[in-house]
């Protein structure tokens, strides 16, 4: 078992999790059930799947994890993408946060990849 608090991938994950909980505050009030709860479910998903990961004691079982946070992080680089055309992310807001959710993608693939090798 691992202490997900030392991996790298976690914390950017976890940052995602906070950026993405205060730009969706600025979300428009219809869209609470909708899209603000689906990127917030999303970025929660990442975080938590590599501590749930991190806690199981075979590769296997963190790999799988891992990946299933990497599909997580993925979709939610969609939501980002979805949520700045529908105009309720600011350009310059949207820049940084597609990157930070491209960054952990990076970071979870690299993981992945460590661990299958």
């Amino acid at each position: 078992m691992r202490d997900h608090r030392k991996l790298e991938v976690f914390a950017l994950a976890d940052s995602l999790a906070l950026r993405v909980y205060a730009i969706t505050r600025k979300f428009p009030e219809d869209e609470r059930y909708g899209l603000t709860s689906q990127i917030r479910r999303a970025a929660i998903s990442i975080a938590a799947n590599i501590v749930e990961g991190a806690a199981r004691s075979s590769d296997a079982d963190f790999c799988r994890l891992l990946t299933i946070a990497y599909s997580s992080a993925r979709e939610l680089e969609y939501e980002i993408s979805l949520a700045g055309r529908l105009g309720y992310v600011p350009s310059a807001e949207r820049s940084g946060l597609r990157e930070q959710a491209s960054r952990t993608c990076r970071a979870l693939f690299g993981l992945i990849q460590a661990i299958r090798s």
